[in-house]
């Protein structure tokens, strides 16, 4: 009996998860590009000192290994890759490591890592990978700016992103893979900036990987925004320490996504389950306005200023449930 309530919810999800997946095999197997070659980069092993010196002998390596797939994507005929990568390899700029392949792999600081007191780390969703670098370094600049001086963020680019439309972009099975190599990035710049606060700012599928990556973060707060749920049915199902946000704006299409989870014989559990802005997940809500689903990060958005307050300690300027 006690199950009774919940089966029209179910009947109405389900079939909405299964069209779903239906439609983004046939596609994403339609457009899945080709691998682009990229030589193995310097092993930079994991970072241990955040002096000036050490850093910057750290990004002068990785810029190495960037200009060095730049010419391999360049040779392979791919120029908007190499493009990219010249983008990325330009002076000044900062990556704390690179591997150009199998799609391709980045952690970018902007700002001044060792000197920062306040520090965003910043996990993209699907979509998101080196040919689409260039919005997201936009939006990472605007976080910066609006950390303030003594800010900084990394921008962590680690896994191999979903294509938006795929499969993938519907299972766990990336953020599982990418999981552990959070987990590490966060426990490193913990250990290099011990008096910093940290915020892990997830957003879309990365709010998925965070959510695998929470037990035992070394992270202050942990906040999901334009999430399509995170695999955990409360804040407690993720054992962690950091507190907990979550925030959705008002044009973000994530809201019409089913929060089911959905086993699909013979190919795969679809959907994230629990909505993490809804009450019974048990996060603290902040206000995102009307912020689309790539919108977050808009300059002068209300959604941008509270994601900087929370990483700050601040709090968000108005909470809403």
């Amino acid at each position: 009996m006690a199950d009774r309530p919940r089966r029209p919810r179910l009947r109405r999800t389900l079939p909405a998860a299964l069209i779903t997946c239906a439609v983004a095999v046939p596609v994403s197997g339609a457009a899945r590009p080709e691998t682009v070659p990229a030589p193995a980069p310097a092993v930079l092993g994991p970072l241990r000192d955040a002096s000036p010196a050490s850093l910057e002998e750290r990004y002068a390596v990785s810029r190495s290994d960037i200009r060095a797939a730049g010419r391999a994507a360049e040779a392979h005929g791919d120029l908007k890759r190499a493009d990219s990568l010249r983008a990325m390899a330009a002076p000044g700029r900062r990556s704390l490591s690179f591997d150009g392949r199998d799609g391709g792999r980045s952690a970018e600081v902007v700002g001044d890592l060792s000197s920062a007191r306040r520090i965003a780390v910043l996990v993209p969703g699907a979509g998101v990978g080196l040919d689409a670098y260039g919005r997201l370094r936009r939006d990472t600049a605007a976080l910066r700016e609006e950390l303030g001086e003594g800010g900084a963020v990394v921008v962590w680019l680690g896994y191999r992103s979903p294509s938006a439309v795929s499969p993938a972009a519907l299972t766990t099975g990336r953020a599982d893979e990418a999981a552990p190599g959070l987990r590490a990035l966060v426990d490193e710049v913990r250990a290099v900036r011990p008096a910093a606060r940290i915020g892990l700012l997830c957003h879309s599928y990365g709010s998925v990987i965070c959510a695998r990556s929470a037990s035992g973060t070394a992270a202050d707060a942990l906040v999901l925004y334009g999430s399509p749920g995170v695999g955990a049915k409360s804040v407690a199902g993720l054992r962690t320490g950091a507190r907990v946000w979550a925030g959705r704006g008002s044009d973000d299409w994530i809201a019409r996504v089913p929060h089911v989870r959905v086993r699909v014989p013979f190919v795969a559990t679809v959907g994230f389950g629990t909505d993490p802005v809804a009450e019974e997940f048990g996060a603290e809500v902040f206000d995102a306005g009307d912020a689309g689903h790539s919108d977050y990060l808009l300059p002068g958005s209300r959604s941008l200023t509270n994601l900087a307050r929370i990483v700050a300690g601040a709090g968000p300027l108005r909470a809403s449930r």
